[in-house]
């Protein structure tokens, strides 16, 4: 496998896996309970990096040195305080997967550098570029961010002379996705998703922890939740209870000396339920069963016409979990792959696929959210600024590039503002703003002028927005990462020493300073006028001949195209003289072609 070996990484709320393909299979690196890395970070009593069981373990008595759960505020513009350093979530990402980084070299005798992330299906572009971040920060190349019931689907053969249509109901430790797939002769293709990114077993423990915690102060008059080493104590002790009454009707949860009145030790000795516990979580179960029912609609499939469904994630062991979705489908159940490891397989799976390895399966993958911008349309019925104009609409399939055809408000209008949302409702301001591009130095002219936006959504889910003036080819281009600045250069060069110093690799930080030089070089200094006006010309240029091959499709002639695809490696490349050189050939054939 060599250099073409790519990891696949499951980055969990509560716990991370890693897998690779092994002799045409997916194989979960580490024996045991080992295969699952605790999502935790910590500093030991010695200032020293924790990451994982460690971390966990000693959480129950240090909750002040210990951070969890950081999926939750992935791509949240906020710092996480760790002994007298404070790290952005990205950071504290970074720390689990360039552990799970050296665990895979350690099991494979060699140094990897690749790898697929999932993330969940509705997690939006912030979330799922600073995903991306993570994995760079941990010294990875990511090669692709999938869906994580999307992973999870690779893992189940497809029937060779049939289609099927699965559900795959996720409910992992921190977020909740149900997506419905269709599988045949190995292709994979969403048909819809749903889900809720804060909802996960992690809400089931803190309903079990405040049901506790509310019984004991009625008790006692002390509130446990008012010391951190007692919540900390009882969170772990919620977290266990809940594991075991998946397999047992009654759990005894004991915790001696949980704090102490008037120098007499109190305790708190519960004996929980499976039937008590199923009732303090049902509202949310049943929420995840109406996310099932809108994601039925999306896709138009009704139960009984789905061929299997596939429980995915550490939560979906619970019993109500079970008794309730098969009440609502009809259908029985299928956890054959383990819950816990399934999407990291999957992930292996189509890492194998990019490495080019035979796996026989392929990966089409949907947006989960519509994607449009700020427009002046009707809204109930009246005139509003505030119109949200879909230009992708949610679930569908990606690769995805859709342009729409907006017009100017009023006369000698000189700039066009596009705001970019992601939502399903009709109001931008029920919506998430997750960019904006200015289109400046429009020509002087009557109110209705054509401006183009096109969106392209790439296989990681990242949009790629452009915004043109249609009569002149003025063009303005963005990538829409996140609706929050991204991290600046100097910000990743920090980030990175910090990371490198907490794992003590002082060589590393003396490495990437050398690289950010270099990149700092090979940057250049601005574009020369001259250069800055061809480049400008020939995309005005290229614009025109998109134009024109969409206009007509006899149009497309074969050397226009050879000339757009040479003048955009010229672009590219910075050459002037290749600039201005194609572009007086591609503005001789796109004339010709415009007259006869």
């Amino acid at each position: 496998m060599g250099e073409e070996l790519i990891l696949g990484i499951d980055l969990g709320t509560t716990n991370s896996v890693v897998a690779v393909i092994r002799n045409g299979e997916p194989v979960v690196l580490g024996e045991g309970e080992d295969r699952l890395l605790p999502s935790v970070v910590g500093l030991g009593p010695d200032g020293a990096l924790l990451v994982g069981a460690p971390a966990r373990n000693q959480g129950v008595l240090a909750p002040d040195r210990t951070v969890r759960s950081i999926k939750r505020k992935i791509g949240q513009e906020t710092k996480i305080q760790l002994g007298d350093q404070q790290y952005t979530p990205q950071e504290i990402s970074a720390m689990i997967l360039r552990t799970l980084r050296q665990r895979a070299e350690k099991h494979l005798h060699l140094p990897v550098r690749k790898a697929v992330i999932t993330v969940p299906a509705f997690f939006d572009e912030n979330q799922r570029q600073a995903t991306r971040e993570g994995g760079e920060l941990a010294g990875l190349e990511v090669m692709r961010i999938i869906n994580e019931p999307t992973a999870a689907s690779l893992t189940y053969d497809p029937t060779p002379d049939r289609q099927e249509r699965i559900l795959v109901y996720d409910l992992g430790g921190g977020t909740f996705d149900v997506s419905i797939v269709s599988l045949e002769e190995g292709v994979v293709e969403v048909l819809a998703s749903h889900g809720d990114t804060h909802l996960g077993g992690d809400d089931f423990d803190q309903l079990l922890l405040d049901h506790l915690c509310d019984e004991f102060a009625r008790e006692h008059r002390l509130d446990p939740r008012d010391s951190l080493a007692a919540r900390s104590r009882l969170l772990r002790a919620a977290e266990d209870a809940k594991k075991q009454l998946s397999f047992e009707p009654f759990v005894t949860l004991q915790e001696e000396f949980l704090l102490e009145s008037n120098g007499k030790p109190l305790h708190l000795q519960r004996e929980i339920a499976r039937r008590e516990y199923e009732e303090l979580i049902e509202p949310l179960i049943l929420k995840t069963l109406r996310c099932v029912d809108d994601v039925l609609d999306d896709a138009h499939v009704a139960a009984n016409q789905l061929d299997k469904v596939v429980l995915v994630g550490g939560a979906s062991r619970t019993p109500l979990v079970h008794r309730l979705l098969q009440e609502q489908l009809g259908q029985p159940l299928h956890f054959e792959v383990d819950p816990d490891l399934c999407v990291a397989m999957g992930a292996a799976i189509q890492g194998g696929l990019i490495a080019g390895m035979d796996v026989g399966r392929v990966l089409v993958d949907i947006t989960p959210h519509t994607l449009g911008i700020q427009a002046i349309a009707e809204l109930q019925g009246l005139p509003s600024v505030n119109a949200f104009s879909p230009v992708i609409e949610r679930n569908t399939p990606l690769p995805a590039t859709r342009t729409q055809v907006y017009h100017t408000s009023y006369d000698g209008q000189e700039a066009a503002e596009i705001n970019v949302f992601q939502g399903e409702d009709p109001d931008v301001r029920h919506n998430q703003q997750i960019g904006r591009l200015m289109l400046e130095g429009l020509a002087d002219a009557p109110m209705g002028k054509e401006i183009l936006v096109r969106f392209r959504l790439d296989l990681d889910g990242l949009l790629h927005v452009t915004a043109a003036e249609r009569a002149t080819g003025l063009e303005q281009q963005a990538r829409i990462e996140n609706a929050m600045s991204r991290f600046r250069e100097e910000e990743q060069a920090a980030a990175r020493q910090r990371l490198a110093m907490a794992f003590g690799h002082v060589d590393e930080v003396e490495a990437e300073a050398e690289h950010a030089e270099a990149a700092s070089q090979s940057a250049g200094e601005p574009l020369p006028d001259e250069l800055r006006q061809a480049v400008h010309q020939a995309q005005a240029l290229i614009a025109r001949a998109e134009q024109l091959s969409a206009a007509d499709q006899e149009a497309d002639d074969d050397e226009m195209g050879e000339l757009v695809n040479a003048l955009r490696t010229a672009i590219a490349a910075r050459s002037l003289e290749d600039i201005q050189d194609i572009t007086a050939k591609l503005d001789d054939v796109i004339y010709y072609l415009e007259e006869f």
